[in-house]
């Protein structure tokens, strides 16, 4: 249970680090980028690798380490975006409430059974996203804005998800999950590191050593995040739909206070609203599930 109690404060940090970029002036994709270089490097060294460098390429879930490289770069920087425009509790509970996109995915691809709990689970997940997106009246575009992200980082979240688990099921071997983790946080940096070239020869590219060290701040909490939940779900006696529930529902409520005590974000009644129903569906879904 420490385990998951560990992981649930790291992976709560992250939507605290996002909002902290936006305070502290730190550009949040410079830092993004750098941040996967870190996680690379500390799952290449920290993992017992037994495959050669130069023969990952060559790997059956190499492609597929790649393009979840993109949508782990991508999404990041959408959920940062998301912590900075939107609040941490909008946040967390758009990404959280995406397992319900990996639960359809496994209803249709792999005949998983298909309840009216999950059903109810899954609309109450949705309606979950929208109240807690909603702001008080502002001008209509910044409105489109606010539904948006949380909307894109929703619909991110589920394809990485789902991605990860058809990958890791269809391709990995046993024992070479850290190896595959290394390399889609490589191939995240790679990418990262093009799209920075291309902003410099567009001349956009401004570059501030507190990039790098929010990037540090950021790919350390990041890799261990994911390494504390698989020790939670390897743990004896922890069925990983319990774990996955705990962990889910406690970034929810630990983020949201993190924005209340040290961001003092304001929630409107109906942002109040989808958190509750956010944290019903979850159980619901999960239990369901499990």
């Amino acid at each position: 249970m420490i385990y998951l109690f560990i992981s649930i404060c790291i992976s709560s940090l992250l939507f605290v680090i996002f909002k902290l970029f936006d305070v502290l002036k730190i550009n949040t994709l410079q830092a993004i980028v750098f941040n996967y270089f870190v996680a690379a490097i500390l799952g290449f060294f920290l993992s017992d690798i037994s495959v050669p460098f130069q023969e990952i390429p060559s790997q059956p879930w190499f492609l597929g380490a790649f393009l979840l490289g993109f949508l782990f770069i991508a999404v990041f920087n959408v959920m940062a975006l998301t912590s900075q425009k939107n609040g941490l509790s909008v946040a967390s509970v758009s990404s959280k409430m995406s397992v319900v996109i990996a639960i359809i995915f496994g209803v249709c691809y792999y005949n998983e059974s298909l309840g009216y709990i999950k059903v109810i689970g899954i609309l109450l997940a949705l309606v979950a996203v929208y109240l807690t997106s909603v702001k008080e009246k502002k001008e209509i575009v910044q409105k489109r804005i606010s539904l948006l992200l949380p909307l894109l980082l929703f619909f991110g979240s589920g394809a990485i998800d789902t991605s990860l688990k058809y990958v890791e099921t269809a391709y990995v071997q046993e024992g070479g999950v850290p190896l595959f983790s290394a390399t889609i946080f490589a191939c995240a940096f790679i990418l990262g590191i093009i799209t920075l070239i291309i902003q410099k020869v567009k001349g956009k590219f401004i570059f501030k050593f507190k990039n790098i060290l929010g990037g540090i701040l950021l790919g350390v909490p990041n890799y261990f995040s994911i390494v504390y939940l698989l020790k939670a779900l390897s743990t004896e006696g922890m069925e990983s739909s319990s774990a996955f529930t705990l962990n889910n529902v406690g970034v929810v409520i630990l983020s949201t206070l993190f924005g209340l005590l040290i961001f003092k974000e304001k929630l409107i009644l109906k942002n109040w609203i989808g958190i509750v129903i956010a944290i019903a569906s979850i159980l619901m879904v999960m239990s369901a599930n499990g």
